[in-house]
């Protein structure tokens, strides 16, 4: 996964998290910070794993702490909210943090791995894929990784565009 992912596009995520502000004026006001992100290391990955999330799979997520130091950012809230890209940079979906917990590799258990909703949503695969993913990317860093490392394990739910907005999703589709 050589492919660098490229400057997300911030002007289109501000009119993005415009829209979404005026839809919900009480949700952006308990707690207003938003980033904007992807998920995974390269365009394609990025694409796979919002893919999971667009149709419903994926719900939470894991990173190191390492991750959020090296990138000067402070550890995320309940409450906040996450502006998720696709491959090319272009703003997809609005998150919002639900759960946050604090854990080591092992304390990892099998219900996080299957609302992670990634392969076939065991815990045996979520340690295969997390491990390698988290080497490749301490690597990259000139790191190392460790599985006593800290893990931030986040759930989320969708907020915005109404059409992956949780909640109405079957309203949507049934109503």
């Amino acid at each position: 996964m050589n492919d660098a992912l490229p400057e997300p596009d911030r002007a289109a995520a501000e009119v993005m998290w415009a829209e979404y502000a005026a839809a919900h004026p009480d949700a952006v006001a308990a707690t207003g910070e938003w980033v904007v992100e992807y998920f995974g290391d390269s365009p394609a990955l990025a694409d796979e794993l919002l893919g999971l999330v667009l149709d419903g799979t994926k719900r939470a997520t894991a990173a190191l702490v390492v991750e959020f130091i090296a990138e000067g950012q402070q550890l995320p809230r309940i409450g906040s909210h996450w502006i998720a890209c696709d491959g090319a940079g272009a703003p997809r979906v609005i998150m919002r943090s639900t759960e946050f917990r604090l854990a080591t590799f092992d304390e990892v258990d099998a219900r996080f791995a299957f609302d992670e909703g990634e392969d076939d949503r065991t815990l045996a695969t979520w340690r295969e894929g997390h491990e390698r993913y988290w080497r490749r990317t301490a690597a990259a860093r000139g790191d190392t990784w460790s599985p006593e490392q800290e893990i931030v394990l986040e759930r989320f739910t969708v907020v915005w565009p109404p059409e992956y907005r949780d909640g109405e999703r079957a309203t949507l589709r049934y109503g």
